[in-house]
């Protein structure tokens, strides 16, 4: 009897747990795996390379949903469109949430999401394409700019009109506080109204709700250091001031004796510049390659002076600095900036410093024959003055005579003197002895 009611509680026991993995098992059926990437400040190519990651993981971890929760005022357009191919070609569902701001190239990101959430203070538009000195870019520009915004728009079922609107001042929405001459930008409750979002959440709490996942599992990416050591290095504005630093650094330590913190400043500037543009991808393993042959080159240039390695290693050195940059005119431009200023300081150091320190002291010649040293250019034969002699040549007005019996090079005064015509030593200038004829 004992032993039926021990199988008996077994069995329930057993029920009881298989019942409670079921349970177990179906809320971790139900739980979404949610992946929330942060797009925020300047849109350049750092911050594409680590999207690039960010999605790549969410894929390879089957993640359920990707969120990027934008707060940019815009940036690059060439970057912004590269984060666009990432997006559209994301095998994951993806949900834009601007949080505060999608300026301009950050408007274009939030477009090719598959949806837009906006935080109640969050604005979207303004997305004119700007040159990097300020003025607005040029026609053909601008059409390809407007053509891309519309087709992000078409793609995800948006009306194409509002997405031109941000990028053409010409469209007229008076409605939406974006008349002729201004660009549209979109507050929640607009984008809401016109089909650009598809709800407004205080919070992620709220965006989960309304896009109904109950049982969210967030993994929140971040940047490591080495992507923001290059988001920082890319920067537009922070390139040619990094060139400036490496050219100054360097150039002061030619003038320097030893190898000081001009020289360290100067290095670790190039090294960031060339770490910041490998990490981001901008830049391949040929530009090291360059880097190093030129730096080589300049090297043997220094103790095999010939010309033509300094010319080399020059050209490979700035063909490395050009094919980093993710903008070959943007390059040029730093790398020209970084030039004026390496000239302008070596021409101030060229007059203000001593070339018998630093590096220069061994190929720059100090040495000089001065006279007090006891070097002589010629013999100065102050006492040839007043001898008398013969012209062994005509004078005209230079030839030979002889005096004492030693024969020299003479000069008249100008005059013409016949052979054998008796002389006088007038004048000696170095080795230029001026005769007179003497007069009978």
């Amino acid at each position: 009897m004992r032993k039926k009611w021990y199988l008996v509680i077994i069995f329930l026991l057993s029920f009881v747990w298989l019942n409670q993995a079921s349970i177990q098992a179906d809320q971790h059926d139900t739980s979404s795996s949610i992946y929330v990437v942060p797009v925020e400040d300047d849109v350049e190519q750092g911050l594409a390379s680590f999207l690039e990651r960010s999605i790549n993981e969410a894929e390879e971890s089957f993640a359920d949903l990707i969120v990027f929760e934008i707060d940019s005022p815009g940036g690059r357009v060439d970057s912004a469109n590269d984060i666009a191919n990432l997006i559209t070609s994301a095998d994951i569902p993806t949900v834009a949430y601007i949080i505060n701001q999608a300026a301009s190239a950050g408007s274009y990101i939030a477009l090719n999401a598959d949806e837009i959430y906006f935080q109640p203070n969050g604005r979207m538009g303004a997305a004119g394409v700007i040159n990097s000195d300020g003025t607005a870019a040029d026609s053909k520009a601008q059409s390809d700019w407007i053509k891309a915004m519309r087709a992000s728009a078409e793609a995800n079922d948006r009306d194409p009109l509002y997405a031109e609107a941000m990028a053409n001042s010409d469209i007229d929405l008076p409605d939406l506080g974006a008349p002729e001459g201004e660009f549209l930008t979109l507050s929640p409750q607009e984008a809401v109204e016109v089909g650009y979002a598809e709800g407004i959440a205080e919070d992620r709490r709220q965006l989960f709700e309304q896009l109904e996942i109950s049982n969210p599992q967030v993994t929140e990416m971040e940047l490591t250091i080495s992507e923001q050591i290059a988001r920082f290095i890319t920067n537009p504005v922070v390139i040619p001031i990094l060139l400036s630093i490496a050219s100054i650094g360097l150039i002061v330590e030619l003038y320097s004796p030893g190898f000081g913190i001009p020289g360290i400043l100067g290095l670790v500037s190039l090294i960031l510049f060339f770490y910041g543009h490998l990490v981001a991808g901008l830049a391949g393993y040929e530009s090291v390659i360059l880097l190093l042959v030129g730096l080589i080159c300049i090297i043997l240039e220094i103790f095999v002076p010939s010309g033509i390695l300094g010319i080399i290693g020059a050209g490979a050195i700035l063909g490395a600095l050009l094919v980093s940059g993710a903008d070959m005119g943007h390059m040029a431009f730093s790398v020209g900036i970084a030039l004026l200023v390496s000239i302008i300081l070596s021409i101030v150091l060229f007059r203000k410093l001593d070339f018998n320190k630093g590096i220069l002291r061994h190929i720059v010649l100090s040495d000089a024959t001065k006279s007090e040293y006891g070097y002589v250019s010629n013999e100065n034969r102050m006492d040839l003055i007043g001898l008398k002699g013969r012209a062994l040549t005509f004078l005209r007005p230079s030839g030979t005579a002889v005096f004492n019996g030693e024969r020299l090079d003479v000069v008249t005064e100008g005059s013409f003197i016949n052979r054998d015509a008796e002389v006088e030593i007038v004048k000696v200038e170095g080795s230029r002895i001026v005769v007179r004829e003497i007069q009978k």
